[in-house]
């Protein structure tokens, strides 16, 4: 195969078309997970911890809904595209190494604020395409509606909820704006901050435009696959910590040490360009 050949063949895999196929496949995903969450959220669910207790804490939770829920997304995505493969949170199953397509799914990003009946958590569908995301949707249990329901994007498309455009609307009275942050503090510079316990929730928050921007020490690729497909469409950038520099967060790559990318971990800046160059400029000198 000739390099015309190759070009055409991934213009065709990337068409618009195809990208709205997995899409919409996506935001059905997203929907049912979403209502099997609301249905549990409060009740008596079954909860273990990944890590166990370390310093007289217990850390990772996960509840019987992370395992069911991504148990029916891989069900169903080995069914409708058994082309693509999935790295999961709670399924420690290696993506295969040929695949083009890999889906990074959190079933629900912000699990100890779930099983604590604290109602800020998402269930993050990210799709990549050779490591560059490509569709992100989100179901958050809040947004810029006052309501649950899915964020949704694909690469070069609008961000829409449920559907619906979303353009965020910035009053500009509002002089001292809110960013998210690793961990909660009284002030960040110019901004205030807040810690919701999603990064997933807080990717929506900035693409929708309700906070500014938002900073994330070392999330998992599964945390923010989608969440920076939403920025983007959102006319947000994603930066990625490198040493004292931060550059334009493009796509993933697995560690030099390991192939798998479940093992991808970065410090990551997304917001408003201005916001962003702001953020990266505060905390260049930091490490």
């Amino acid at each position: 195969m000739n390099v015309a050949d190759t070009n055409e063949q991934n213009a065709d895999v990337l068409s618009r078309e195809y990208l709205h196929e997995i899409e919409s496949f996506a935001v059905e995903l997203a929907g049912i997970a979403g209502a099997e969450i609301a249905k549990m959220l409060g009740s008596l669910l079954a909860v273990r911890y990944k890590t166990g207790i370390k310093d007289d804490v217990w850390r990772d939770p996960v509840s019987q809904v992370d395992h069911e829920v991504e148990a029916m997304i891989r069900e169903r995505l080995a069914k409708y595209f058994p082309e693509h493969d999935i790295i999961g949170e709670e399924m420690d199953a290696p993506p295969a190494r040929n695949h083009d397509f890999i889906w990074a799914v959190d079933p629900i990003d912000g699990t100890a604020n779930f099983v604590n009946g604290f109602p800020l958590f998402s269930a993050s569908i990210g799709v990549l395409y050779k490591g560059k995301p490509v569709v992100g949707v989100l179901w958050c249990s809040i947004s810029h509606a006052l309501r649950s329901g899915v964020y949704h994007a694909t690469a070069g498309g609008k961000l829409r909820f449920d559907g619906a455009d979303v353009t965020p609307k910035i009053n500009p009275a509002v002089r001292r704006r809110l960013i998210g942050v690793p961990a909660a503090t009284e002030s960040d510079g110019l901004w205030e901050t807040r810690k919701t316990g999603s990064a997933a929730l807080e990717c929506a928050m900035v693409a929708a435009g309700l906070l500014q921007a938002a900073r994330f020490a070392s999330p998992n690729i599964w945390d923010i696959a989608g969440g920076i497909a939403l920025v983007s469409a959102g006319g947000g950038v994603a930066r990625r910590r490198s040493g004292k520099e931060w550059r334009d967060m493009t796509h993933f790559e697995p560690p030099a040490d390991n192939p798998d990318l479940r093992y991808w971990r970065g410090e990551i800046i997304v917001g408003e360009r201005s916001a962003a160059d702001k953020m990266c400029e505060f905390h260049a000198a930091s490490k």
